[in-house]
């Protein structure tokens, strides 16, 4: 599929200094966050009832703690499963209360600068080679990634183009590599994006070893042959490019772009920005959450130029796919809502697949089924404004693990986790180039009545 006129976005220029940059650039400078999380801890956390929800909120809003999961303290009530990371000076106040209150809780972390460095290479100085020997087993820099890009552009270009499709609000360029083999034929294109979320470092790794993978097997194995020659994939390996730089230099856990909007806190969650039932349940209208919708749907220009460039190729791209981090979960429409998607049999069908693919690989268990009852209600999502602009297949997977080591997935478990989710990924274009009905390629899905959302609440409502 040829990019029309103005649609194709800039070409990606070289970088004379891409080599110079990755010589000056030292891995270990500043990835220890300057022991900043030296006794910090990850508790796990389940309030037997009500009233204990109510109490755990109280006291999250009082010391102020970093929320792993779920992603508000909204979602908190009896039963449900929390994760939260608890700064030094504030874990044995909550430890205290946790015991006054007898609230059943496990520590999953007990110092988590130990396990930021023992988990990965960071803190250490990583012997440059050459991007030929690029190590798709260890997690990479905003800047490495974009170099490891260049170099495959150049290398590659008879199956890979790079271009960017805009710039981030700190001005970084938004890049996009496509792979496939060109055709004169129409050919149906598949969406997949990385890092939304900031410290969700595994999704980045993901999108680097789908891309590798293709490179590496197209000759030897007939299902990616035939994955590329009949559809081509767009891939963004880091869609929050911002706030991707900042959890390396600044901090691990950031989680939102990194724009400013007048007030104290920076950034908005660039996965509830999109214009579908925008800053409703599952958004929060306060600048300082980790939820935050922003001031407008697509206010952020990450999130603005992914939707301008995926309505202008809507007739062609027929599945979108976001990976985050995580749960082991497979999710598909509808996250805003409590409703079934009109083409869910086709759906869940793949969806089914998928899972029962990625557990033969090394035996990972993963739910699947609609995010709103699956996970929990969220609005202003990109899957289910992919879904309502008329991309018949949408999913988004919350990949490893279930919460030993959250957002600090080992290094060592980035192959296991890539491999696997290799074969959910090929499951799901398989069944899409065999089942995918005709009535939802290229066309819009049943419209359904605009949902804009009620706007910004007042603080105090829900």
């Amino acid at each position: 599929m040829r990019l029309p006129g103005a649609a194709r976005g800039r070409a990606a220029p070289l970088l004379p200094l891409c080599w110079l940059l990755l010589k000056l650039l030292q891995p270990g400078r500043g990835h220890l966050y300057n022991h900043r999380y030296a006794g910090d801890k990850v508790i796990r956390l389940t309030p037997k009832t009500e009233e204990e929800a109510y109490a755990l909120k109280k006291m999250y809003h009082r010391l102020k703690v970093d929320l792993w999961q779920p992603s508000s303290i909204t979602y908190v009530s009896a039963g449900t499963v929390t994760d939260i990371h608890v700064p030094r000076n504030a874990s044995r106040a909550l430890l205290a209360f946790l015991q006054e209150a007898n609230i059943q809780h496990t520590i999953l972390i007990g110092d988590l600068q130990k396990a930021l460095e023992n988990g990965s290479s960071l803190g250490i100085q990583r012997k440059k080679r050459s991007l030929s020997k690029y190590n798709y087993e260890v997690y990479h820099s905003l800047e490495e990634i974009q170099c490891w890009m260049h170099h495959l552009n150049k290398t590659h270009s008879g199956l890979l183009q790079m271009f960017s499709i805009g710039r981030s609000y700190e001005g970084r360029d938004l890049f996009i590599l496509k792979l496939g083999r060109k055709s004169g034929a129409y050919k149906r294109a598949v969406w997949m994006d990385c890092g939304i979320h900031a410290r969700e470092w595994i999704g980045p790794a993901f999108c680097q070893w789908f891309v590798r993978e293709a490179l590496l097997t197209h000759r030897s194995d007939s299902a990616m042959r035939k994955m590329l020659n009949r559809l081509d994939f767009y891939v963004m390996p880091v869609f929050n490019v911002d706030g991707y730089h900042f959890s390396w230099t600044h901090d691990r856990f950031w989680r939102k772009t990194r724009s400013r909007n007048g007030f104290h806190c920076r950034g908005v969650d660039a996965n509830r920005n999109w214009k579908v039932k925008w800053c409703g349940e599952g958004a929060s209208v306060h600048p300082c959450e980790d939820t935050y919708c922003g001031p407008s749907p697509e206010s952020e220009p990450e999130v603005k130029a992914v939707a301008g460039f995926l309505r202008k190729h809507r007739p062609h791209v027929a599945a979108y796919l976001s990976f985050h981090a995580y749960a082991q979960v497979l999710l598909y429409p509808y996250s805003h809502k409590y409703a079934t998607i009109p083409n869910v049999g086709c759906v869940e069908s793949a969806a089914h697949k998928a899972v029962k693919a990625l557990q033969s690989a090394h035996g990972a268990r993963y739910r699947h089924g609609p995010a709103s009852s699956t996970l929990y209600v969220s609005s202003g999502n990109s899957m289910d404004w992919a879904y309502k602009t008329g991309i018949p297949y949408a999913f988004a997977f919350e990949l490893r693990d279930t919460g030993h080591f959250g957002f600090l997935l080992p290094e060592m478990l980035i192959r296991p986790t890539c491999t696997e989710t290799m074969l959910a990924v090929k499951n799901i274009t398989m069944h899409l180039l065999r089942k995918c009905p005709k009535e939802h390629r290229g066309t819009s899905l049943p419209p359904e009545r605009a949902e804009p959302g009620p706007g910004p609440r007042r603080a105090g409502e829900r």
